[in-house]
């Protein structure tokens, strides 16, 4: 065969398709249009050799650059004359160069030798201060009672298969998908009847393996990335020709992004006579997925899971991306880490969790730590329901041995010791029971304004659900206009449907409140809710739903502070009170003095001090305020220099609440 894929050349030039193709275009290779794309091997090799010579040429100059700087030995302190002589220029060089960086200095002026080695820099050296004597070599220091020496090849990153997630929406066909990939290993006689055993599951292609995650949707998706465990390197789009993206679709991607993942699309049942694969392209170029094919870098396959079409090249682009991507770990690692994908406790096994390794090698026998539960580890299965004896990265395992199920999510970490692990364990229990007794709240409307004031925040998150997609979109664009300088609305997900639990997860997960317009809430989501401290407010009027966030937004801003005017008194006399200090002798010309409000002291139409009005009397009686036509005695917290014609201006200062 006399002609090569183009991405096949991408996969051998470790390119993306998307940057590949536009190169062969314009080179002028006939009829590439995408990936499937066939172009002939001379061309093929021909652009190869152009790359990679580019490459090593950019290579070549990077070593240039990073080519150690020459060394010069210098004291301490030196003049701008010897360090010129040492670096062979002329000391008003070094001067010019000194007055760049702020400083002027003779030619026989003392500079350090921080400075020498900043200017050294401009002239390619690198300052290393001379000693007194040679230097006493390092004393090998023994190593600590109770130290174990580190194991070896511990810290080595090694390749390991890519994890991948497949979500969509309902009905579009993703456990289709999933068992046609699971039928490619019928060439490999890996597939036979396999009974599916755990929530993920390993297939190999070509040669190489690929880990998959069968997991509920892309509830436990998050659930998962808000615990912590980023265990998905790539996320496969399954979307339905005939019937195209859907509100499910959009969750998908909006969770795909917010864990930071690459997506590939595969635009399922083509087969169908309904499908229709332009319009479905249209909306995922509306959702910023823009396909290939159609000049962005989105990859895009289309399959039709029930025949097993579109299946290897599918495969073929995941190992293109898991390539690109050079997923590694350390396979000795001297601590496991893996996650926990799913768990539950079996009537005859008792506790039984899935995990995905992550990080090391899990043997039989490994005391672990798993979020609130401990153990040591007595069986463990692959996804065929084989006993294993020990499981590497990326590699998905049922475990037996904890002392409960832990939460999908959680952290799974080997131990020194049983001991250890179970004193981890607890003290994580108590830490949570604790947390549980302090109920700290999610943020709500009623407390926004305190939270802002003391965390500073300044947008508002909401996750907004509406019964169909016209009402969707004019509430959001409705709630994207409420905004000024200070404060906005950031829509984290909005959709059509009911409020369900990926809702709540992802409001939980952002700090968000969940907003409903003319939908109900499921009784499941409302309970999680009700678990997480997550707010949901539902509306039948948009004017309502947006009055609510307005006053929301208005009290995250600063208020505004206005002073009003109260009054004044002149200064007729000033009399000195043992143990009290100075007292000035007033006569209120207008308005009214008021105790413990603000004054400033007028001193020919000059203020001299400004503070507040501590003492107020009339006779011998303390007064809250004298008003006009009134004599009072005044203190004045902090200033005792009263000479007689002192004016003294008092006023309040009245915050403004300020509406968006």
């Amino acid at each position: 065969m006399n002609e090569i894929k183009v991405s096949d050349l991408a996969r051998q030039l470790k390119m993306k398709i998307g940057e590949l193709v536009p190169i062969l275009k314009d080179l002028g290779i006939p009829n590439v249009v995408n990936g499937t794309s066939m172009i002939d091997k001379e061309s093929a090799m021909a652009v190869k050799d152009m790359i990679l010579s580019e490459r090593a040429a950019k290579k070549a100059k990077k070593v240039e650059a990073a080519k150690p700087l020459k060394t010069i030995e210098v004291p301490k302190n030196l003049s701008v004359r010897d360090f010129a002589a040492k670096i062979g220029v002329d000391p008003s060089d070094v001067q010019r160069k000194l007055v760049e960086m702020g400083i002027l200095a003779t030619v026989n002026q003392q500079i350090g030798a921080d400075v020498a080695g900043k200017l050294a820099e401009n002239w390619g050296y690198a300052v290393k201060i001379q000693t007194s004597s040679a230097a006493t070599p390092p004393v090998k220091q023994p190593a600590k009672p109770g130290l174990a020496p580190k194991q070896k090849g511990a810290g080595k990153l090694l390749p390991r298969p890519p994890v991948i997630t497949v979500m969509g929406h309902v009905d579009h066909g993703k456990t289709t998908l999933l068992d046609a990939i699971r039928r490619t290993n019928v060439t490999e006689h890996e597939f036979g009847g396999i009974t599916q055993h755990i929530g993920a599951y390993q297939v190999s292609w070509n040669g190489n393996l690929i880990t998959f995650l069968d997991t509920p949707g892309h509830a436990a998706f998050t659930s998962m990335r808000k615990r912590g465990a980023s265990v998905t390197d790539i996320a496969v789009l399954v979307v339905a020709a005939d019937d195209a993206v859907m509100p499910q679709t959009i969750e998908a991607i909006n969770h795909a992004r917010a864990a930071n993942v690459p997506i590939i699309v595969a635009i399922n049942k083509i087969d169908k006579p309904e499908a229709n694969v332009e319009r479905t392209m249209q909306q995922l170029m509306e959702q910023d997925l823009m396909p290939e094919e159609w000049g962005g870098d989105t990859i895009v396959v289309k399959t039709a899971a029930k025949k097993g079409q579109g299946i290897d090249e599918l495969l073929e682009m995941i190992l293109l991306l898991a390539e690109m991507g050079e997923y590694k770990a350390e396979v000795s690692a001297n601590k496991v880490r893996a996650a926990v994908i799913e768990a539950k406790v079996d009537s005859g096994r008792g506790p039984v969790a899935t995990v995905l390794i992550q990080k090391g090698t899990l043997r039989i026998g490994a005391p672990v730590i798993a979020g609130e539960t401990h153990g040591k580890i007595k069986a463990m299965f692959n996804d065929k329901g084989e006993r294993i004896m020990k499981a590497g990265p990326s590699t998905p395992v049922e475990i037996l041995g904890l002392s409960g199920a832990p939460n999908a999510g959680d952290i799974l970490e080997s131990a020194k010791n049983e001991k250890e692990a179970r004193a981890i364990a607890e003290k994580r229990a108590e830490e949570a029971r604790r947390e549980k007794v302090a109920e700290k709240s999610k943020i709500t409307l009623e407390d926004l304004y305190n939270r802002i004031k003391e965390e500073g925040v300044k947008k508002l998150n909401v996750v907004l659900k509406a019964d169909v997609q016209g009402s969707e979109e004019a509430v959001r664009q409705t709630l994207l206009k409420i905004e000024n300088d200070e404060v906005r609305v950031d829509i984290v997900h909005s959709g059509v449907g009911a409020v369900n639990e990926s809702d709540i997860l992802l409001a939980s997960a952002s700090d968000a409140i969940v907003l409903g317009f003319n939908v109900k809430v499921d009784v499941r989501a409302q309970d999680m809710a009700d678990a997480d401290h997550v707010e949901i407010r539902t509306y039948n009027v948009i004017y309502e739903l947006t009055k609510d966030v307005r006053a929301a937004m208005s009290g995250m801003l600063a208020p505004v502070y206005e002073e009003v005017h109260l009054g004044q008194a002149e200064v007729r006399a000033t009399f000195k009170v043992p143990n009290v200090g100075i007292i000035a002798g007033c006569y209120v010309t207008e308005g009214k003095v008021v105790r413990n409000e603000q004054v400033r002291i007028l001193r020919d139409d000059k203020e001299i001090f400004k503070g507040v009005l501590t003492t107020l009397k009339h006779l011998k009686d303390e007064k809250k305020e004298m008003v006009q036509g009134f004599e009072c005695g005044i203190q004045v917290d902090g200033f005792q220099d009263f000479k007689e014609g002192d004016i003294i201006d008092a006023f309040t200062e009245k915050a403004i609440a300020r509406a968006i």
